[in-house]
C-alpha cells in the first residue's frame, strides 16, 4: 500500500517537512472530544488505539495526536 501524502500547515512539529509535508511513519487522527487523551510521544507508534471508530461531521471536528514539537 502506498504511504497517503499528508499536507500539515503546523510548521513547528518535529515531523514537519518542506512543502508543508508530513514525514511522520504513523499519524493519529482522533476526534476532539478525545482530544485530553493522553497519548504518550515516545510511545506513540506502540499507542495508537486503532480498536474504536468515530464519527467527525467536519473537519474541524478532529485533532492530530502525532503533532511533536521540535527540539
Amino acid at each position: 500500500m502506498a504511504k497517503p501524502l499528508v499536507k500539515c500547515s503546523v510548521s513547528n512539529c518535529a515531523f514537519w517537512g518542506e512543502n508543508n509535508n508530513c514525514r511522520a511513519e504513523a499519524i493519529m487522527i482522533d476526534i476532539d472530544s478525545h482530544a485530553k487523551a493522553n497519548y504518550g510521544e515516545e510511545f506513540a507508534g506502540e499507542g495508537f488505539d486503532s480498536e474504536h471508530q468515530d464519527r467527525a461531521s467536519t473537519s474541524s471536528a478532529t485533532c492530530c495526536h502525532t503533532f511533536k514539537p521540535k527540539a
